[in-house]
């Protein structure tokens, strides 16, 4: 048996008998170290030889969501197109990684209703000051002068989960310690061996 095999004999299995996907969502601040985290993650589940994708929230945005704005409305609806596009890759025995800030709770449960218990929701939190000295993009600095309105955090909320599969302080925990943790969820769950 190869180590593809074993890896996937340990998997839930759907009810066609295929492995059974599942969608790690990080949810935080900008510069929490959600991009960072899931680039680990995806190399790591890659290396596996999982069947894995990275929805991340500015790429998406640019290329599924081009046009949306910063508005509740417009957010909303970029998180629940993620959302679907997860659902799809998961139900079909993807393991997919999304990063993407995600603000409020009720469209975050609104994708978790879409996957059930194969929904994992991750919680990458740092602290406000923490986020903004990682900020290269100088996006806090510009929402902190009143040059970029709705930025999250500064003048539009964050909603932090209520219930997350797992909560990781990466102003505590290094990059590596935040992926061994991920690892070991899903070990837990069956996902991974």
């Amino acid at each position: 048996m190869t180590e593809t095999q074993a890896a996937t004999k340990e998997r839930p299995m759907s009810t066609g008998g295929d492995p059974q996907g599942f969608c790690l969502w990080l949810t935080g601040l900008s510069g929490a170290g959600k991009s960072t985290l899931a680039e680990l993650l995806v190399g790591e589940l890659q290396h596996r030889d999982l069947k894995v994708e990275l929805l991340d929230g500015d790429i998406v945005r640019t290329n599924l969501s081009k046009g949306l704005g910063f508005s509740k409305e417009d957010r909303d609806t970029n998180i629940l197109r993620i959302g679907f596009v997860a659902h799809l890759l998961q139900r079909n025995g993807v393991g997919v990684v999304v990063s993407a800030i995600s603000p409020y709770k009720d469209v975050r449960n609104q994708c978790r209703a879409m996957m059930g218990e194969d929904f994992i929701e991750i919680y990458v939190n740092a602290p406000l000051d923490v986020c903004e000295s990682r900020d290269v993009k100088g996006l806090y600095a510009k929402a902190r002068a009143g040059e970029l309105k709705g930025f999250t955090g500064i003048d539009d909320p964050y909603e932090p989960p209520d219930n997350p599969e797992l909560e990781l302080r990466t102003d505590a925990l290094s990059p590596t310690e935040c992926l061994a943790k991920v690892l070991g969820l899903l070990e837990e769950r069956g996902y991974l061996r």
